[in-house]
């Protein structure tokens, strides 16, 4: 050690003392630093409270008196030594490992603390204090540390000026200026043992406040300006996270002086289920024990080897001197040397014990179950050696956002040698262990999830049953009494002794639903006769043990699962290729998002061209047509401006349109690109305009006759605007489908031979795709209305975001319904579900509406709707929008008297739903509702119409549901009397069989008669004797 003594030392600056405070970003986390620190010393009671203060910042300070073992000077300068704690080894079963808890907690908190401590007759005071630091412009950490006897109040001590020093500074930078404060600081600690600890001049915010709030609730100690929407409470309040510090709370908590109502949170579950986990991927903590257990049992091989070589050599050399002082000495070495070999033997079987449990599998006990009490707060607790390290993880279903496994509450204690917690004891240090907890976690979670079988009885139907009855999810259960004792008979209370500290479960009583216990409940006071008392051993909770069933597939499986995912993948190509007829905006929406039609070969010749022909260009009539259209003339209404334009088409090339109407487009899209009147047909020409090098039959080529194709160029000129202003009329119109087709180059000569078709209203656009040789894709109009589907397309749309259940595999899975399709027979809707347990089961599933496979679960209310769901309506509205821009391209005007005539049927229609379901106080009548017109149906009261509705229909329920409980009273009742009666009639059964036998003993007896069985078959024996 000379040769050390001129080296450089590490020095530790009080700017330590703020860094190290940084590891604590959650406050609550720095707080319950001090509480683990009495929770090692074995104490059974702390109290955390606050005493104002105006001089000191913040205004108050933060005190924690705890009755635990205290400290004596010794024990309290290893405090203040950073990284040494007495608490460390792998077996241990403290919090604290890291010796630094209580440093960066406090500083975290504020900027200075001062620490009384109780210990064998000694009394002993500790200042950690950066002010002090900061003032006197000290760049050590300097401590002072006095010491005085608790019985006389005499110093401790043998240099009475360094004492004089100590004490001169606690008075000067503490609270406490006298030696009277000092000692009165010491008498709020009870009895021989225990410590206070102040902390003072407490961190501020940005607006000059306190980062603790103490003031909004005197029975609480909450994070300043947290707003309670969308936080969890163990996140706000202390008093909450306090509840919920430890797996297994023994240790009492009181805040301000009211006690914390601490939780076992698996007995605060419904149907708790434990499964055993048994994993050797946890060996990263294990390892550094290993290696921490060779290099001590190869350092301790060492020193026996040295001392016995000692041993040895000085035997030798003595030889044969027998004097006694060589004995003594051979014999002091040689002892010296077999107690080194003894310790090297301990370590070394330590050593080997350690690498065997490094290959032994560790395990972990996994408790799930439903928080009926909060549903919105699910997730993992995760505890190491019984400290909450997490809180709240989601794993395994969690994480996609459904309702499956939601308001599901994990709980695991992993010790040490598992997974090392970090510093501030907010995380785990090893990630990749970490995260494989979780992913184990979520496996098991959705075992549980099976194995209560919660889907499989409905969802929604079980959250009901508890007072669950808005469609928000975050919304708390409702506070009627009925629900209330529901809940309350699923999940006992579990409270625990104030003076035994053994936790009891009281037995179910309808008094006690809304009742509030006292801080100072004792065992005494539980009315279970069997555990009324402290002498009574704690009853352990019994929780059914779950099996992780793993889906092991065989080949067969496999194979038919694989045979399965051709098939539907033959079914999406075979729809995308069959000929598909559109007569309405429904079979518009089947079409795939790309339709073509060239052959195969001609597309690979296409591609070895050489050079993609240029289009001729175009005629000067459209090219310098004006970018605006001139305003609309009057047509007849036999002839749709499509037809007037028809006739020039086919003297125009197929490559010169669509280079024309991709030109048009474009230029309309820049300069209208806020006009919104003009969707329909730019979006008709945008469709038209992607036609590539095809031959497209205008919609009237088979309706012209010989003289419409012999028109004149004047007529041809007189088109060319037309066509134009048709392209220009308004921007691209929004829509989430853009079909294209890709048509094959046929010459225009054919189109003259149709006849001449007369044209009607409501005609809507077909695409005919014909399997021919050439491959032909025509485009034409027919002359079916189609309004009937367009009708029923339009109802079976809003089936969309409904919430559903469909059956798979004899199992129900809850999904949402994410499109509709029109059959022949039926209406499909494909429902996407929101979780699925295995692979063989598909994400999504097409059903029949109103198939046995199937079934609707609850609607969410009108002043409700998830955001998903908001934004299929918005997708079908846009769909419906970019369609109804395609059946713009009518041949005929539409009908004014004919559309009037519709919406005065949909507004009659609304009256009479609105006259149907009017609540009763309603301020508007039947008679107004009747009488009202259109434009008064527009401004119409909606909202507070459901919602008038909603509460009527929600009071006739609960009149059922009285009459419904009212009934259960009743019956309830009755079987409590029958009940009564049964026991009377069992115990005059029971008396006269004893007067029986005391009969027959009288008149026989060496009789023997012990149960009552005997009895009956002695009475019948006799009875056929008799006979």
């Amino acid at each position: 050690m000379a040769n050390y003594s001129s080296l450089n030392r590490a020095q530790l600056t009080f700017e330590y003392l703020h860094t190290n405070s940084t590891t604590h970003e959650f406050l609550f986390g720095a707080l319950a630093e001090l509480v683990d620190n009495a929770r090692d010393a074995d104490a059974t009671r702390i109290d955390i409270y606050t005493e104002q203060h105006e001089d000191l910042r913040g205004g108050f300070m933060l005190c924690f008196l705890d009755d635990g073992m205290g400290m004596d000077s010794n024990e309290a300068a290893s405090v203040i030594q950073f990284g040494r704690s007495a608490k460390r080894s792998p077996e241990s079963t403290q919090i604290g490992q890291y010796g630094n808890g209580l440093k960066s907690g406090s500083m975290r908190i504020g900027k200075d603390f001062i620490l009384f401590t109780k210990k064998d007759d000694t009394m002993t005071c500790l200042l950690l204090s950066r002010t002090f630091h900061e003032e006197e412009g000290i760049d050590e950490v300097i401590v002072p540390l006095p010491t005085w006897n608790s019985r006389s109040g005499e110093p401790v001590t043998d240099n009475m000026e360094k004492f004089a020093i100590e004490t001169e500074l606690i008075y000067k930078y503490s609270p406490f200026r006298s030696e009277q404060e000092v000692m009165e600081q010491f008498s709020k600690i009870h009895g021989d043992k225990g410590t206070l600890v102040v902390i003072f001049n407490l961190k501020l915010m940005d607006n000059g406040e306190p980062e603790l709030d103490v003031t909004s609730d005197p029975r609480d100690i909450q994070m300043a300006e947290t707003p309670p929407e969308g936080t969890k409470p163990e996140r706000r309040s202390f008093r909450a996270y306090a509840a919920v510090l430890y797996i297994d709370p023994r240790m009492r908590i009181f805040i301000n002086g009211h006690k914390v109502q601490t939780k076992r949170l698996s007995c605060c579950l419904y149907k708790p289920r434990m499964y055993k986990y048994t994993s050797n991927r946890f060996k990263t903590r294990a390892e550094q024990e290993v290696k921490k257990a060779e290099h001590l049992a190869k350092i301790a091989e060492e020193k026996a080897r040295e001392a016995e070589s000692k041993a040895r050599a000085l035997e030798l050399r003595l030889g044969g001197d027998l004097t006694r002082e060589s004995r003594v000495t051979l014999r002091q070495v040689q002892n010296s040397a077999i107690t080194m070999r003894r310790e090297a033997d301990v370590k070394k079987r330590i050593k080997d014990a350690k690498q065997r449990a490094l290959k032994e599998p560790k395990e972990l006990s996994f408790i799930f179950g439903v928080n009926i009490e909060q549903r919105e707060l699910d997730g993992m607790f995760i505890y190491n050696c019984s400290r909450l390290i997490k809180m709240y993880e989601k794993v395994g279903p969690q994480l996609e956002g459904g309702m499956a496994c939601g308001g599901v509450v994990g709980v695991v204690d992993v010790p040490y040698l598992v997974l090392e917690p970090t510093h501030n004891k907010q995380d785990f240090a090893d990630a990749k262990e970490y995260r494989h907890l979780l992913k184990a976690m979520g496996e098991h979670l959705a075992q549980y999830w099976k194995d209560v079988a919660i889907a499989q009885k409905g969802i929604i139907k079980f959250w009901d049953e508890f007072g669950y009855l808005s469609a928000n999810w975050n919304q708390p259960p409702s506070n009627e009494l009925r629900y209330k004792r529901r809940r309350a008979m699923e999940i006992p209370t579990t409270i625990q002794c104030d003076v035994c500290l053994k936790w009891r479960t009281l037995p179910f009583q309808l008094s006690s639903v809304e009742k509030n216990y006292p801080d100072s409940w004792v065992c005494s006071m539980n009315p279970d006769p069997e555990q009324d008392r402290c002498e009574a051993a704690e009853q352990k909770q019994k929780v059914p043990l779950g099996t992780l069933k793993k889906d092991l597939k065989s080949h067969v499986e496999k194979q038919k699962q694989l045979s399965e995912k051709i098939r539907q993948q033959q079914e999406k190509l075979e729809a995308l290729q069959k000929t598909t007829l559109i007569r309405s905006q429904a079979d518009l929406k089947k079409l795939p998002l790309e339709v073509t039609t060239r052959p195969a070969g001609e597309n690979i010749q296409s591609q070895t061209r050489p050079q993609r022909p240029r289009s001729p260009p175009l005629p000067d009539v459209i090219k310098n047509a004006p970018s605006r259209p001139p305003p609309p003339t009057p047509l007849p209404k036999s002839i749709s401006p499509l037809k007037k334009t028809s006739s020039a088409w086919p003297n125009i090339s197929t490559p010169k349109l669509a280079s024309m109407l991709s030109k048009e487009e474009a230029s309309t899209s820049k300069t209208h690109q806020h006009t919104g009147t003009a969707g329909k047909s730019n979006s008709t020409l945008k469709s038209l305009a992607k036609l590539g090098t095809t031959t497209m039959k205008p919609p009237s080529a088979a309706s012209q006759s010989p003289r419409s194709s012999r028109e004149t160029p004047s007529s041809k000129a007189a088109k060319g605007p037309a066509l134009k202003r048709s392209a220009a009329k308004g921007p691209q119109a929004s829509s989430t489908r853009k079909r294209t087709l890709n048509t094959m180059e046929d010459g225009s000569e054919e189109e003259g031979e149709h006849k001449k078709e007369k044209t009607k209203r409501g005609k809507f656009v077909a695409v005919k795709d014909e399997k021919k040789d050439s491959g032909e894709v025509v485009v034409e109009l027919t002359d079916s209305a189609g309004e009937e589907e367009l009708a029923e397309l339009k109802k079976a749309q809003k089936d969309k975001g409904l919430h559903v259940e469909v059956r798979v595999n004899r199992e129900w899975f809850t999904g949402r319904v994410t499109a509709v399709e029109l059959g022949q027979q039926a209406v499909r809707w494909k429902v996407k579900f929101d979780y699925v347990p295995t692979d063989s089961t598909p994400r999504d599933r097409w059903v029949e509406k109103g198939s046995e496979d199937v079934r609707l679960m609850k609607p969410p209310s009108p002043e409700y709707q998830p955001p998903d769901t908001q934004g299929q309506e918005e997708e079908a509205v846009v769909a419906e929008h970019s369609t109804s821009d395609f059946v713009g391209i009518e041949l005929d005007t539409t009908d004014s008297r004919r559309s009037q005539e519709r919406v005065d049927l949909l507004v009659q229609i609304l009256r009479n739903c609105l006259r149907y379901f009017l609540p009763p106080n309603f301020p508007i009548s039947k008679n107004e509702l009747s009488s009202m017109s259109s434009e008064g149906l527009l401004a119409f009261p909606l909202k507070e119409y459901f919602r008038q509705y909603e509460v009527g229909l929600q009071n006739l329920c609960n009149s059922y549901q009285t009459r419904a409980d009212a009934r259960a009273r009743a019956c309830e009742e009755n079987l409590r009397t029958s009940q009564r009666k049964l026991r009377e009639t069992e115990e005059k059964l029971q008396k006269l069989r004893t007067n029986i036998v005391a009969l027959l003993q009288k008149v026989q007896e060496d009789i023997d008669i012990n149960t009552d069985d005997e009895l009956d078959a002695y009475i019948e024996d006799l009875i056929t004797k008799g006979d």
